[in-house]
């Protein structure tokens, strides 16, 4: 289903998000996964991708697989990085052929072995331009053609410390052709409550959603600190956290910090809810029974 049809359907989504595993294995125990939390109804998963060939392939096979598995709605992460025009054709008529059509479009970092890799050889250096090109793309067998997700950053983008320019750059991003935003990992409500209004102020005007990422492992939440750079962790929650004395409480813990986002994020009219999940299911399950539901269906009608 188109992005926008699930928006019209939709006064609220609730959405997965996967990465592709390295092994034939770990692809099939993910797809078990999936099942397990197609139960709660979700109005769509996204997939990520690297910039690496094998990466990418895996990012496609998965994609397809669930459009062909499971009765649930698939989006591609796409990156501007390590790409030529004639590659993203390619990607895109892969994409068309195989019924896939949303894309999130990125800028995307280079693979950790490309450290020194020049941005200036790739056909764009932005996500604007990677929206503009999929918007333009005239190979999509749906009238619509692509859906199209951008990422936000409710606490800042890493690489525009102005935060007034960083609007004005994020404004023409959504002008290219964005149908939505999707932000990236919070854990203060306050934070996102503010990029909202931001946006509001600089004529944005597509649905957001709120990305939620629960805690679940002490080294877990380092790990966030190493790869969402400029996240920020409250006091509050470091200090529930750190009282954890093994990691099932932390596992506890940290649903239980996300449950009251996401309760707090509903009361306050959210457009969607963007669950990374880490190829597990059991966060977000326990999620949906803190709020008292068995899945998005009840959520959606509340």
């Amino acid at each position: 289903m188109h992005i926008r049809d699930i928006f019209e359907t939709h006064p609220i989504t609730f959405s997965f998000e996967f990465f592709p595993p390295k092994t034939d294995a770990a692809s099939e125990e993910l797809l078990g996964t999936i099942a397990k939390l197609q139960e709660l109804q979700p109005s769509f998963v996204s997939v990520t991708y690297g910039a690496g060939g094998s990466t990418r392939e895996r990012t496609h096979d998965l994609i397809v697989r669930i459009q062909r598995e499971t009765n649930i709605t698939a989006i591609s992460h796409l990156t501007c990085v390590c790409h030529s025009r004639e590659e993203l054709e390619a990607i895109l008529e892969r994409y068309a052929a195989s019924g896939i059509e949303n894309i999130l479009a990125l800028g995307g970092d280079p693979p950790r072995d490309l450290a020194n890799y020049d941005r200036t050889k790739d056909a764009f250096e932005h996500a604007e331009g990677l929206v503009g090109y999929i918007k333009d793309w005239q190979g999509h067998p749906n009238s619509h053609g692509f859906g199209i997700g951008v990422a936000g950053f409710p606490e800042g983008h890493p690489g525009t410390p102005n935060r007034v320019l960083e609007m004005d750059y994020f404004k023409r991003k959504i002008d290219a052709g964005a149908d939505y935003i999707c932000t990236q990992l919070f854990f203060s409500n306050e934070d996102f409550y503010d990029f909202r209004d931001r946006c509001d102020l600089a004529g944005i005007k597509v649905p957001i959603l709120a990305g939620i990422m629960p805690i679940s492992t002490k080294s877990g939440m380092k790990r966030m600190a190493e790869l969402a750079l400029g996240a920020r962790f409250p006091a509050k929650l470091q200090r529930l956290i750190n009282r954890c004395h093994d990691e099932e409480h932390v596992a506890k813990a940290g649903a239980h910090w996300a449950t009251e986002q996401c309760r707090d994020l509903i009361d306050n009219h959210v457009r969607g809810i963007h669950f990374y999940t880490l190829n597990k299911s059991d966060a977000t399950r326990r999620i949906y029974e803190n709020l008292g539901v068995k899945d998005s269906l009840a959520l959606r009608t509340r």
